[in-house]
């Protein structure tokens, strides 16, 4: 089943429209959407991948719902799916007792530092590589989560069944399929993996092209 926020090489939507050079937001109220997000994340309540996964549920809202109305509405379902608030708080029925959480908040003074050392996601544990730079790899299909029935995946439908070259390998990663549900870090080797256009899509506008996509190594088997 295609998943309803995998929109790569999907027809249909219209041309990619670039901002304004120099825009960062168009509405105040997104810069607040985004302030919000990094702030409730910095609870540690949930995870990036987890994150990510909340707004990949929002359904049928997800097509309804612009860029930053899908991270507020995830974020108000991680908040109330972890505890963290209730449904009558988010309406503005909170009580003015400090809450369990009041002590980890994101003060604005350690925003910028908190930025700057972001989240890496790259572990020394984990398997070793058992692919090599030039070997020639098929990606599965289908491009479904392999742990959790319609659970998260960084596999795009697209790349499902199509045959590429391993460019480099970048080391141990955290799995998102197990991240995103509770399953532990479950880290495994990431690939740079070249595709020709022409394997990806019927009718490629340059067909010399390549797409490099990073694939998870049980992403991939041995063409």
């Amino acid at each position: 089943m295609t998943r309803v926020h995998d929109m790569g090489g999907r027809f249909g939507d219209g041309p990619v429209i670039p901002d304004p050079e120099g825009e960062v937001f168009h509405d105040d109220w997104h810069g607040r959407a985004l302030a919000l997000t990094l702030a409730a994340g910095a609870l540690g309540q949930w995870n990036l991948d987890i994150s990510r996964h909340a707004r990949e549920r929002l359904g049928p809202d997800y097509n309804r719902f612009s860029y930053y109305e899908k991270w507020i509405a995830a974020t108000a379902d991680l908040l109330v799916e972890n505890g963290v608030l209730d449904a009558s708080e988010l309406t503005g029925d909170a009580t003015d007792a400090p809450h369990p959480l009041a002590a980890r908040k994101l003060a604005a003074e350690a925003v910028s530092s908190a930025l700057s050392r972001g989240g890496p996601v790259d572990r020394d544990a984990g398997p070793a590589p058992i692919f090599q730079p030039g070997q020639a790899v098929l990606v599965r299909r289908p491009a479904d989560s392999q742990l959790v029935e319609g659970g998260h995946t960084r596999l795009p439908a697209y790349a499902a069944g199509a045959r590429g070259k391993v460019l480099r390998c970048h080391g141990n990663h955290i799995l998102p399929d197990a991240h995103a549900h509770g399953l532990g870090e479950a880290p495994e080797p990431v690939y740079a993996v070249a595709f020709p256009a022409s394997e990806l899509w019927a009718h490629p506008e340059h067909p010399r092209d390549e797409v490099v996509i990073d694939l998870w190594q049980s992403y991939l088997t041995a063409a």
